[in-house]
């Protein structure tokens, strides 16, 4: 060993005394600058040092005390050395610098390495020379890849070395163990139970109930972009409606992702709309695309314990080499066949038979169906590069799904005035359709043209279609002449966006160089309502005739029940097109202190102009803690979706103290009949966002970060209470809508305030013997106020009513888990590994939108008539529904049969725990557990899972 240092510490010298010496930058410039491909897993760094000098060449003279406790990242593709080893020295202290021809030296800061190490501790990497053996210079096999511990980011960020760690706002890192070892079933899952700020809604009704949101930092769910490679992702063409939590919105459908194309998800926790565009008021996530040769299969069947609904999923992916200089193709496919679940419901109260039938005696009341959707689904992807010349990548990325998708709405008891006895004796339930095709294909060149000025130029076409149809439905309007199929109709988003990037790095004599970032950006929308049957919106005045059951009687719903088809004066093409242009500067001041700045602005064709901008600022004093913080404004366009959508679904609605099931009319704000009820044209949201955190690193084992956070939104979009009443029928009738008793209308009445705390830890223990354990606590605090409500619309104030109610305050500030804590451990040994994780929810609160007439112990009581007095023992309120904090286990138990098999079994919500059941009076259809749990009705879910590696 010491000769060894000897030599090196001579060939050093050597290098520095070399006359040939003053050529040896040009020399060291030209083989920094070539291309190859690099496969180097995470390992100690002094190995990765030497396969990345086996794989190009370049002789690499490194302090060995230095780097000896460093791990490094993964480092694979195809880019020049310089580029592989700046991504390997990221987040370290090391620098290089030419010391020959052929010859790269890494040294610690002055201050440090005089200090800590002898002067002849170093080591060469070096590739095999000619004459010699390849035996003899040959390392040993590359390990098993494991997970990175600091990886190198590409979200919020233009620059291509900066580190989790090294960020200047907070972002996490959910790499291939996560993904494989969670036991979540689809990616949207995945981030709910990984990532604390983030939650999921399992709620929905009508034609959107398929349609599950993600929340960030109690924010909804298209305040959060999406990205796919760095590239915007499209939203999904439905209006989620009627769901309350994520009421009025269309963000994308990340269940249209095949989860096993997924090499590692970055999630910004930071308003980005200065950097991204619209959107990006909560945060971004970016998912980044397999793009190796690697290959693999699973097969996972499951099932809850009390309910049904069986689940099979498969995955299969595999890359492949296209030519010899690292172009390569990465396919992914997965399918899921899913069962509905039927979970336990409450008795149905009420007159189930026409007047006189005995079995009003005592019928079978429990009828419900609720739980979650069949599903059939299918999705692929493909990630592909190609080289073209020394300094050019050509390539393209898409995906494309087919999904059908039914639920059981709400049941209609056969003496109901919305049934015809003639055709359900027994009473209906509908079953609603939703048949999803979605596809995005990317594609760009990137590169380098000169002058150190890197380029990326890409275009993007994507479309969500959803049709809709319903079964066991009818139109109680047409009598006995009703269907009981019905097709409702379609609805189609496409989004083009086109984008120029431009970066470059300055030497401008600060401690480190200055990025320049600029780009511009183009996006075209379009949105389309296709009608649906004129039998599933058409009113037939159907009245039963003379002798038989509600003779005479108007029946109550026009159209198919459960949802009703689309309307041809609803119906209709709409676009708009934007252009944005985009500046960025990031760059180290001094040692220890970094910053970031951007700007934006946007050009819309429906709305005009807006500007945002974002600044960034991290210092770390000393190394091992930082102190980060970003200040910025962003803004969200009001979607087509919001500005068009019309479609009614039968939903609860209080009458006169009592919860009736009606439909309800969702209104486009640019309508006869929601400008009729004081509606006006949609303006974008604006927001304010502040952050502050810490990062601190006491070992390369162990790390925390704490953020706080406030945002500020100013005109939020929302979708309004419930309106009904004399004024709003005669608005709904003086633009041709008949047979609903309400209507839904967006504005942006209302200003709010989101404040919350971020905080992630991490340990890696190395347990010897016994393996290693990677344990994480992190947790979410957040709370959201109204700030200022616009007053109500003049029309509509002298009826009593609200656009943004109580209910609607409710679900924005306490329909979300105040708190939200994860504790999570991996441990693995040899072929065995097991994941333990257990989140505990905070308290929801679901709030009643109107007050109804209930007993002492929340039973439903009649309304009393006009001018009389209430049913001893009633009394009339609002009847909140709070959710208990619970605490949800998950676990999953792997091992690996052999190299590349194995074996898993695992339960999500090990415990089967179940939310609250509702009050009595709040059971109107049969409803029994309270649909606002972030951990679903269904119970837990027990499966089985057989992976391949190939």
């Amino acid at each position: 060993m010491h000769i060894r240092h000897v030599m090196a510490g001579a060939a050093l010298a050597i290098c520095f005394m070399s006359p040939t010496y003053l050529f040896a930058a040009a020399t060291t410039d030209a083989a920094l600058s070539q291309r190859h491909k690099f496969d180097i897993h995470v390992q100690p760094l002094s190995g990765a040092l030497r396969q990345l000098s086996t794989q190009s060449g370049v002789r690499i003279l490194f302090p060995y005390d230095e780097v000896a406790t460093i791990r490094s990242r993964r480092i694979q593709g195809w880019m020049s050395t310089q580029d592989a080893l700046a991504r390997l020295l990221a987040g370290t202290e090391l620098k290089s610098s030419a010391a020959g021809a052929g010859v790269i030296a890494l040294a610690a800061p002055a201050n440090r390495s005089a200090a800590r190490r002898s002067p002849l501790a170093l080591q060469f990497a070096q590739a095999s020379m000619p004459g010699a053996g390849a035996e003899g210079l040959a390392l040993a096999p590359a390990p098993e890849p494991i997970e990175d511990a600091t990886p190198i980011i590409v979200t919020g960020t233009r620059t291509t070395t900066r580190t989790v760690a090294e960020s200047l706002a907070p972002i996490d890192v959910l790499g291939e163990k996560d993904l494989e070892s969670s036991g979540k079933q689809s990616v949207r899952d995945l981030l709910g139970t990984l990532v604390p700020s983030i939650n999921v809604s399992n709620n929905g009704a009508g034609a959107s109930w398929a349609v599950r949101t993600l929340s960030l930092r109690g924010l909804g769910g298209d305040q959060l972009l999406v990205l796919v490679n760095g590239k915007r992702r499209h939203n999904t063409a439905t209006l989620f409606i009627n769901g309350s939590v994520q009421n009025g919105q269309s963000p994308p459908d990340l269940d249209l992702i095949p989860g096993n194309a997924i090499q590692r998800i970055e999630v910004l926790r930071d308003g980005a709309s200065a950097q991204y565009g619209s959107d990006a008021i909560a945060g971004v996530v970016n998912i980044i695309l397999k793009n190796d040769t690697s290959g693999g299969a699973a097969l996972t069947l499951g099932s809850t314990a009390d309910n049904g609904g069986w689940q099979g999923r498969w995955q299969v992916d595999k890359g492949f080499s296209i030519g010899p200089d690292g172009g390569y193709i990465h396919l992914s496919a997965d399918g899921v066949l899913q069962d509905n679940t039927i979970v336990a419901s409450s008795p149905i109260a009420g007159q189930f038979y026409p007047t006189g039938d005995p079995r009003n005696a005592d019928p079978q009341r429990i009828r419900a169906k609720f739980g979650q959707p069949q599903v059939i689904g299918g999705n692929v992807g493909y990630d592909a590069m190609i080289p073209v010349g020394d300094s050019l990548e050509l390539y393209s990325f898409g995906t494309y799904s087919k999904r059908h998708a039914a639920g059981w709405l709400t049941y209609r008891n056969p003496a109901a005035l919305n049934n015809i006895i003639e055709i359900y004796p027994e009473g209906y339930i509908p079953r609603i359709h939703v048949y999803d095709e979605d596809f995005q294909v990317a594609g760009g060149l990137r590169g380098e043209i000169g002058g150190g000025v890197q380029f990326d130029l890409s275009t993007s076409y994507a479309q969500d279609e959803v049709k809709y149809s319903q079964t066991t439905s009818l139109n109680p309007s047409l009598g006995t002449a009703s269907p009981t199929h019905f097709y409702l109709g379609k609805i189609r988003f496409d989004e083009w966006t086109s984008n120029l990037d431009l970066s470059k790095e300055f030497d401008i004599g600060m401690a480190g160089p200055l990025s320049l970032a600029v780009g511009a950006e183009y996006k075209k929308n379009k949105f389309l309502i296709g009608p649906g049957d004129p039998v599933s919106y058409i009113d037939g005045g159907y009245k039963s005739p003379a002798g038989a059951w509600l003779a005479g009687a108007t029946r109550t719903g026009v159209g198919s029940q459960g949802v009703t088809g689309f309307l041809p004066s609803g119906s209709g093409r709409w676009s708009r097109d934007n252009w944005s242009a985009y500046v960025n500067l990031e760059g180290k001041i001094i040692e220890g202190v970094e910053f970031g700045l951007a700007g934006r602005h946007e050009d819309y064709s429906d709305f005009g102009t807006t500007d945002t901008g974002k600044a960034s600022l991290r210092i770390e004093p000393t190394r091992g803690f930082a102190i980060r913080g970003t200040a910025s404004t962003g803004f969200r366009a009001p979607t087509l979706q919001q500005q068009h959508y019309a479609s009614s679904s039968t939903i609860n609605v209080p009458v006169n103290g009592v919860n009736q099931l009606l439909p309800v009319q969702a209104l486009p704000v640019d309508g006869p009949a929601a400008r009729a009820l004081g509606a006006v044209s949609l303006k974008p949201e604006k927001s304010r966002n502040l952050s502050a955190g810490i990062v601190i690193t006491p070992a390369p084992n162990l790390n925390f970060t704490i953020d706080a956070y406030q945002v500020k939104i100013k005109d939020r979009i929302l979708l309004s209470e419930t309106l009904s009443g004399t004024v709003v029928m005669n608005a709904l009738a003086a633009a041709g809508i008949n047979g609903v008793a309400g209507g839904l209308i967006f504005s942006n009445a209302a200003d709010t305030r989101t404040r919350g705390l971020d905080i992630v830890s991490t340990y890696r223990a190395g347990l010897g013997d016994m393996g290693l354990a990677t344990i994480s606590l992190s947790a979410n605090f957040n709370k959201t106020i109204f700030t200022h409500i616009d007053p109500v619309p003049a029309v509509i104030a002298a009826s009593k009513l609200t656009l943004i109610g109580r209910a609607k305050i409710g679900d924005l500030s306490e329909g979300t888990p105040r708190n939200k804590l994860i504790a999570n451990i991996l441990w693995e040994k040899d072929d065995f590994n097991m994941n333990l994780r257990a989140t505990r929810y905070g308290k929801v609160v679901q709030r009643a939108s109107a007050g109804v007439w209930h007993t002492a112990d929340f039973a439903g009581c009649a309304a009393p008539p006009p001018g009389g007095t209430a049913v001893p023992g009633c009394s009339f309120g609002f009847v909140d529904e709070p959710l208990k904090p619970k605490t949800i286990l998950d676990l999953e138990l792997g091992y690996k049969l052999a190299r590349g098999v194995k074996l898993s079994v695992g339960a999500n919500n090990l415990l089967n725990t179940y939310p609250n059941k509702v009050k009595p009076v709040n059971r109107v259809v049969g409803g029994l557990y309270n649909s606002y749990a972030p951990y679903g009705i269904s119970g837990g879910f027990y499966y089985g899972r057989f992976n391949l590696e190939f």
